[in-house]
């Protein structure tokens, strides 16, 4: 695809036609570039006047006193993530036809914070590492898969984290989301896969 964007938010449109809501997940490791793709996307859906909506699975980050304190290779795959949350919270009332209401993590207060609410039309792309893993799978519509080096990944994270997080993406976060790419394999299960490496 020489324009991934245009050419997913043309097939999603085609899609989603006779659809009330459309979800469509945007997965991939950590620095694969899919906060980048999915705004791309919308730009791309906006254009037709389509009802586009952004939900992050970094909303769904769990509070520092919610984290288990095992390594890695220990926690459950993704288990800093509260996918059920996503999915009681977003995806199944919508899946519905039902009015989404979440409750956004706050990063730098380390808190759940103000409440958000989706109503249950147009198109919804929900992007994020872990955010098609096999629990979640079957509430998509369609499903992508960013893919892209880990060299490349690694260097991307730092500069967007700085070096302050040098040991959460090499202790934690990169071991944790090779796991669940090994294990749950979502690459396999996306109706498209983006190479970003050269984005």
């Amino acid at each position: 695809m020489n324009n991934p964007e245009f050419d997913i938010a043309s097939e999603i449109i085609q899609n989603s036609s006779h659809n009330q809501v459309y979800l469509v997940g945007i997965d991939g490791l950590g620095g694969s570039g899919k906060s980048t793709l999915t705004e791309r996307i919308r730009h791309q859906l906006e254009t037709t006047q389509s009802f586009v909506t952004i939900v992050h699975n970094d909303d769904f980050y769990l509070p520092s006193m919610s984290r288990s304190k095992l390594s890695p290779q220990l926690k459950p795959i993704g288990a800093d993530f509260d996918w059920i949350r996503l999915r009681d919270q977003v995806l199944v009332p919508l899946r519905s036809n039902q009015i989404a209401d979440y409750v956004r993590y706050d990063w730098p207060s380390d808190r759940l914070a103000e409440h958000h609410e989706i109503q249950p039309h147009g198109i919804v792309l929900i992007e994020g590492v872990y955010s098609t893993r096999t629990e979640l799978r079957d509430l998509y519509d369609y499903r992508v898969w960013v893919d892209c080096p880990s060299e490349l990944r690694f260097s991307r994270g730092l500069a967007r984290d700085s070096t302050v997080a040098l040991s959460l993406w090499v202790d934690e976060w990169m071991p944790a989301e090779e796991r669940y790419y090994n294990e749950h394999r979502p690459d396999t299960f996306a109706q498209v896969m983006v190479n970003s490496a050269a984005a």
